[in-house]
């Protein structure tokens, strides 16, 4: 495909690589304003989803991971490293050295 595209652009090899730079262009110019954001709606996740969020507490107070209308203090002690999934399944040991 690619090499009948540079057969079918004319104006000698100058002309070949104005033309195939200006069809790629195009190509992304297409994609970028058209295509993704026609799809991005059709995609199985949104964008609230996928977005991260950090709390500013001013200048030099760096901000943590924190979730809008959730106030981190408010977790239970011993919470916030609670995983949802067990760590220890699927974890093999390492092999002794001495064998």
């Amino acid at each position: 495909m690619y090499a009948w595209i540079w057969r079918k652009l004319p104006f000698g090899v100058p002309g070949k690589l104005v033309g195939s730079l200006l069809l790629a262009t195009t190509a992304v110019a297409l994609l970028w304003y058209v295509v993704f954001p026609w799809a991005g709606p059709h995609l199985p996740f949104t964008g609230e989803d996928v977005q991260v969020t950090q709390q500013d507490d001013g200048p030099g107070v760096p901000g943590g991971d924190v979730v809008p209308g959730e106030d981190p203090s408010d977790a239970p002690p011993g919470d916030e490293h609670d995983l949802p999934y067990d760590t220890d399944r699927n974890n093999t040991p390492p092999p002794d050295e001495d064998e």
